[in-house]
């Protein structure tokens, strides 16, 4: 079966799944495999749940004509996205980056909504499985979609952008992330600009912040919107606020580093004319989840959790931009940061040296990493089992920065406060 004929069967429900734990009816089943899962051997319970059809690549597991054969399965369902995309005939706004992806896309996607239907890369499904699903989630009746592009090795995001022929492109920044996939700060740099590569190459165009002499070098040669010059930072006390075209918005997220993040999404909006008062709308509605920027109160301790995940240049945003808050008795709480490679004792030695310039009263460094650097004042401590310290030890007041790579799971210790 050749793709414009397995995309007449997708368009019958425009539903496809891989996991048969959430199997909607009608739905394609697309049987994934990876290094613990074989998708195939699933095959049949998913047409008993529900399914329309299933997708395999193993001869063995093809029972009746609901069963459809392919040579591989996730190469199928990323020719497919792409032969829908292609149909789709809507514009769509592709970005990548080392920090701030997920909370850049929900901003657009939050501006963007106040006039269009549009679709969104949902949490941080960003990756060969992740681009192709968001694109399949998309409708005829869909005006724009917004896709995340992740990745952690060269070529990764020229095959995602390959996949979802962006019209427009946009890079958050440059920083020190998967280092031991990319080698180097330069080949971060290298591999995000894939995404310029295909916007250049292509005659598309990209979003662009003027702040950032990289992004500007990278662009010189290409069609690009510089942010909005209306926009003017005002506070991040905790929250940013910012002033556009006459009106002050105050977002609900922390730190001078989503600054341009906001920008983006205002830029965004503006060139797809969402009115001013409907951006503002937007922003100001915007609360984030899931571990990232998020402010809590408990028990008289203010707690900014910020431990979905980290990288050196995050880390660093989130230090500065803590050690610039107005408040009594700041207490920091590190985890450590992964796939660094050889550059991790590195990097972790230079987040400890930063921690030794601010303002903080107490730093906590949690972690197999952190537990192996070296610092000169008795107020830092380091552990590799921070939770048992704090079943015997009570923090009673003040504000503490919890971050920390995903893998340290710190969101956990919030509950011991």
């Amino acid at each position: 079966m050749n793709i414009a004929e397995l995309y007449k069967l997708y368009r019958e429900s425009y539903l496809v799944d891989t996991d048969t734990r959430s199997i909607r009816k009608g739905a394609i089943f697309f049987a994934l495999k990876g290094e613990n899962f074989n998708g195939n051997k699933f095959a049949l319970e998913a047409l008993e749940k529900g399914a329309s059809y299933v997708v395999i690549d193993e001869k063995e597991y093809k029972q009746n004509d609901s069963m459809i054969l392919v040579d591989n399965v996730l190469t199928t369902l990323q020719n497919l996205a792409n032969y829908h995309r292609n149909q789709l005939n809507i514009p769509i706004v592709a970005l990548t980056g080392s920090n701030g992806k997920t909370t850049t896309k929900e901003l657009i996607s939050c501006v963007l909504k106040q006039k269009y239907t549009v679709v969104a890369t949902k949490g941080n499904l960003n990756n060969h499985i992740g681009v192709p699903l968001t694109l399949l989630s998309m409708t005829p009746e869909t005006e724009i979609g917004v896709v995340e592009m992740g990745a952690n090795h060269h070529k990764e995001i020229a095959c995602l952008a390959e996949i979802a022929n962006p019209d427009y492109g946009y890079i958050t920044n440059f920083g020190k992330a998967h280092l031991e996939g990319f080698g180097s700060a330069e080949g971060v740099i290298q591999a995000k600009s894939e995404l310029y590569d295909f916007i250049r190459e292509h005659n598309k165009i990209a979003f662009v912040n003027p702040d950032d002499n990289i992004q500007i070098d990278k662009t010189s040669n290409m069609s690009r919107i510089l942010f909005n010059k209306s926009i003017n930072y005002v506070t991040a006390s905790p929250y940013v606020s910012l002033e556009f075209n006459g009106l002050i918005i105050n977002s609900n997220l922390i730190g001078t580093y989503n600054y341009a993040n906001i920008c983006a999404a205002i830029t965004i909006g503006c060139f797809f004319k969402v009115s001013k008062e409907k951006i503002k709308q937007a922003i100001e509605e915007y609360i984030p989840s899931n571990n990232r920027s998020q402010i809590i109160n408990k028990k008289g301790i203010k707690i900014v959790l910020d431990a979905y995940n980290a990288n050196p240049t995050s880390m660093k945003y989130a230090l500065e931009s803590f050690n610039e808050l107005e408040a009594d008795n700041k207490i920091v709480i590190l985890g450590d940061m992964f796939e660094l490679g050889d550059k991790s004792m590195e990097e972790h030695q230079e987040i400890g040296d930063l921690t030794e310039k601010l303002n903080f009263d107490r730093v906590f460094f949690v972690g197999e990493n952190f537990s192996k650097i070296t610092s000169k004042k008795q107020k830092f401590r380091k552990f590799e089992d921070f939770k048992s310290y704090l079943m015997t030890n009570t923090i009673e007041n003040g504000t503490i920065l919890i971050k920390g790579s995903r893998g340290m799971a710190l969101e956990r210790i919030v509950e011991l406060f």
